[in-house]
């Protein structure tokens, strides 16, 4: 029996997942179709409801819903409610489940390159969208300390606090105060939208070394000026487009209860830049 899929968000012309879990049906000979459905901001109830009325059997969730999301769910895996976010929906016979692949999204190319994170001191670029899947990872793989550095200092004390009820010793300071520190971190993540327009790398990334590892969440373009800056200094590298397979993986297993054709995926994903 056919199964659809999607991605609701907005915008979302620019989303590649429809790519990425389109090679996975084809390798797989899967009887399935995954498309990118626009909903805008406000009109969450009306879309969810169209959803359910053709019956789709499962989808992705990105800006501007994720938080909204959780209202409409049935079920919430325990993900989610760590996270306080859903990027994943199924839907078994009328009933919406929420999960959020984020943060294993996150940990899974630290864990396909054998990087260490325990007893890492680490460095956070910005407190939004993603943000707090990646200190509920850095906290579940026992980081020893992290700095959250953001251009709104509310929003860092309020993603610090809480690192602090999860267990991760964190601190909250301005994005600018830390322009000159990445010698300081073993660790570093961008998780700013900066670098999605090729603008400068938020902060200096003097002092780092090979044993740096620098990772930036921005997929598009997937060589950003953090980036190129950080193999400059002959650092480790994670692109971001690592981190949105990661999620893909976990949501497709989710879905139809198998192992994802990993290759096939991030071969169609890379024909997307």
């Amino acid at each position: 029996m056919s199964k659809s899929f999607a991605v609701i968000g907005d915008p979302i012309d620019h989303s590649l997942s429809p790519n990425i879990h389109s090679a996975a049906f084809r390798e797989l000979n899967l009887d399935s179709s995954y498309i990118a459905y626009r909903i805008p901001k406000g009109e969450l109830a009306d879309g969810i409801e169209g959803l359910k009325k053709i019956k789709i059997d499962g989808f992705n969730i990105t800006i501007p819903h994720k938080i909204e999301m959780m209202k409409y769910l049935d079920k919430i895996d325990e993900s989610c409610s760590l996270i306080g976010a859903v990027n994943t929906v199924s839907n078994k016979d009328g009933v919406l489940k929420g999960y959020n692949t984020d943060m294993d999204g996150f940990l899974e190319p630290f864990k396909k390159k054998e990087l260490n994170i325990k007893d890492a001191k680490v460095l956070l670029l910005g407190a939004g969208g993603a943000a707090r899947a990646i200190v509920a990872g850095f906290a579940k793989e026992k980081a020893k300390r992290m700095t959250i550095a953001n251009r709104t200092l509310e929003k860092a004390k309020e993603l610090s606090g809480f690192a602090k009820t999860i267990g991760l010793d964190a601190n909250a300071i301005k994005i600018e105060d830390v322009k000159n520190t990445a010698k300081d971190y073993d660790i570093i993540v961008n998780a700013t939208s900066i670098g999605l327009k090729n603008e400068p790398s938020p902060i200096s990334l003097e002092g780092i070394n090979e044993k740096t590892i620098v990772y930036d969440i921005v997929y598009i373009p997937m060589n950003t000026d953090f980036l190129k800056k950080a193999k400059e200094k002959k650092a480790i590298v994670i692109y971001g487009y690592e981190m949105l397979l990661g999620q893909a993986v976990r949501a497709f297993k989710i879905w139809h209860g198998i192992e994802a054709p990993y290759n096939a995926m991030k071969k169609a994903l890379l024909g997307g830049f």
